[in-house]
């Protein structure tokens, strides 16, 4: 699948596939959404980036090589076995602070931040406290999110609360929505 991605990948993203696959995590991003997620990170110059979700850090890699040395992302996960997998490969640089929390305590205990570009890769964030994530989109600001088409992984009755979930965003006034049926389903809304 890498040889549809014509640019280079992130140099830490080998070693973070490696790792994740050796832990046996088994929801890694997709490689053609990280290339999305780089390209729209680079049109948010000294920009502030929020992902719900870090997982073992392959779409934060990616991310950051797409954010300019004056952009700061705040990624979070509750897993600190996952976490240590992008410390490992991740952590040195500067612009990236990582936490381990509960989806939910850091929302609410952060309602106050701004954000310019938010990766909802998690439940929270996208099936709980949407409203909160949303209100903490700055004007412009990007609200992305993945796996929107049918995953094998997914429980029962997840498809219906998937389709909720769009129609939700599609309702509201503030946001322009865009749908995409390519790599896992994107949906990538702007804050108006």
């Amino acid at each position: 699948m890498t040889d549809e991605i014509n640019q280079t990948i992130p140099d830490s993203y080998f070693d973070i596939d490696k790792a994740t696959k050796e832990n046996g995590f088994t929801m890694p991003s997709d490689i053609l959404t990280c290339s999305l997620l780089r390209t729209l990170a680079a049109s948010k110059p000294a920009g502030k980036f929020l992902e719900l979700g870090t997982g073992t850090g392959l779409s934060t890699s990616w991310i950051l090589d797409g954010m300019d040395h004056d952009s700061t992302i705040t990624s979070f996960d509750n897993d600190e076995t996952l976490l240590q997998i992008a410390r490992a490969f991740l952590g040195k640089d500067k612009r990236l602070n990582l936490i381990q929390s509960d989806g939910e305590e850091w929302v609410m205990s952060n309602l106050e931040q701004k954000f310019d570009y938010v990766f909802a890769d998690t439940w929270h964030g996208k099936y709980l406290l949407l409203d909160e994530v949303l209100e903490m989109i700055n004007k412009g600001g990007f609200y992305i999110v993945d796996d929107m088409l049918p995953q094998p992984n997914w429980p029962e009755g997840h498809q219906e609360k998937a389709i909720n979930f769009v129609k939700y965003l599609e309702s509201r006034s503030d946001l322009i929505v865009t749908k995409q049926h390519w790599a896992t389903g994107i949906i990538i809304a702007v804050k108006k």
